[in-house]
C-alpha cells in the first residue's frame, strides 16, 4: 500500500509540476476519511534550490530520504534534456525500484529515470514536444508521444502540464481505489479519471533533425501530405537504401516513415477542422485519408475521437453561413 511519498527537486524546477505532486499526495485530507502520506520535498542539489520561475526553495530533507519512499516522484525542469543529474540520485532512483517503489516522473523529469536507465525496456511518454529527443537520447525507450501517461511496470511517466494529475490520481486510483481517487479529484476541481492512451491534442511540429537528407525529405512528406509514398520512394529521393533510410529515420524522429507520416496527417485534418469550413470529405482528401471514412477510422485510432467531434471541440472559426 502506498503510504510514503518523496518528491526530487532539482535546480530550475517547474513550480507547476512540483505542485501537482504535492497537490495530490502532500495534503492531509483525514477529515474526508481520505489517505495521509507521510510526504517529503527531497533536494538533490543542496540546501537553497532556484526554480524554473525564479524563486527559491529550501527543504531540511536529502536524497537519504529516498530510502523509505514508497514513491519517488520526479517533476520537470528547465534544460532537463541537456543537463547532467547527481550520480547519487540515479543510484537512489534505481535502488528504489529494485526494492519495489515506484517511480513517477512529470514531463522532462523523464530524462532524469532516462539518465538512470530506468527507461530501457520500458513504455513511457512525455511532452509532445520533446519525445522525439527523448527517444534520440535513449534509444533503448519504447516512447509513446501521443498519450497522457504510461505505467510499466514500477515507472510511471507522464506528457507536460495537467497530464502529470491524470497520472497522478491513477496512481491514487491503482493504490487506494476509485472513490478516493474521485474524492481527491472533487477536492482539486479537476476531471477524476482521464484514460492514459487518451491522446494529446497537439500541433502539428516538423521534427528538427541532425541529418540533412533526411529533414529534406520529412519537409516534402509535410508538404504533399495528400499523395501516396513509400519507404523506397522516399529513400530514393534521400539518395540512400531503404533499409539504411528507415534506420536513419527511426534514429532521427523516433518512429517509422509510416506512423510519421501518419501523425502528420492526423494533426493536418486537426488544423483544417478547428479552423476551416471544408467539409470532412475535402479534409480527408487534402490530409491524404482519400474518404471521410478513412479519416474517421485514423482519428479513432490516434485520437479516441471523431472528426466531428473534435471539430465542435476545438473550432476557433465560426462556419459559413
Amino acid at each position: 500500500m502506498l503510504k510514503n511519498v518523496a518528491v526530487v527537486l532539482l535546480d530550475n524546477v517547474q513550480p507547476f509540476e512540483l505542485g501537482v505532486v504535492c497537490e495530490v499526495f502532500g495534503i492531509d485530507r483525514s477529515d474526508e476519511g481520505l489517505p495521509v502520506y507521510d510526504f517529503a520535498v527531497v533536494s538533490a542539489a543542496g540546501p537553497v534550490l532556484t526554480t524554473h520561475a525564479g524563486f527559491t526553495l529550501t527543504t531540511p530533507f536529502g536524497l537519504d530520504r529516498l530510502e523509505e519512499a514508497d514513491l519517488i516522484a520526479v517533476p520537470a525542469g528547465g534544460d532537463f534534456s541537456s543537463r547532467t543529474f547527481p550520480p547519487e540520485l540515479l543510484d537512489a532512483l534505481r535502488r528504489a525500484v529494485d526494492r519495489g517503489a515506484l517511480v513517477l516522473s512529470v514531463c522532462s523529469g523523464v530524462f532524469v529515470l532516462g539518465a538512470a536507465g530506468l527507461l530501457d525496456g520500458r513504455r513511457c511518454t512525455m511532452h509532445w514536444r520533446h519525445a522525439a529527443e527523448l527517444a534520440v537520447q535513449y534509444p533503448k525507450a519504447i516512447v509513446e508521444p501521443d498519450v497522457l501517461y504510461v505505467q510499466d511496470g514500477r515507472i510511471i511517466t507522464s506528457a507536460g502540464t495537467a497530464a502529470g494529475i491524470d497520472a497522478c490520481l491513477h496512481l491514487v486510483r491503482e493504490e487506494h481505489g476509485p472513490q478516493v481517487a474521485n474524492a481527491i479529484a472533487r477536492r482539486m476541481v479537476v476531471p477524476p479519471h482521464r484514460d492514459g492512451g487518451q491522446a494529446q491534442y497537439i500541433e502539428r511540429p516538423l521534427t528538427p533533425t541532425n541529418c540533412d537528407r533526411v529533414g529534406e525529405v520529412l519537409a516534402w512528406m509535410a508538404r504533399h501530405l495528400e499523395e501516396e509514398m513509400t519507404v523506397e520512394e522516399l529513400a530514393t529521393r534521400a539518395h540512400m537504401s531503404p533499409r539504411t533510410f528507415a534506420r536513419r529515420f527511426q534514429q532521427e524522429t523516433g518512429t517509422t516513415p509510416y506512423r510519421w507520416l501518419l501523425r502528420q496527417r492526423v494533426l493536418y485534418a486537426q488544423e483544417l477542422l478547428e479552423g476551416s469550413d471544408q467539409t470532412v470529405d475535402a479534409i480527408a482528401g487534402r490530409a491524404g485519408f482519400g474518404t471521410a471514412a478513412g479519416l474517421r477510422h485514423h482519428f479513432l485510432r490516434t485520437l479516441g475521437t471523431t472528426p466531428n467531434a473534435y471539430r465542435r471541440t476545438f473550432r476557433v472559426t465560426e462556419p459559413a453561413a
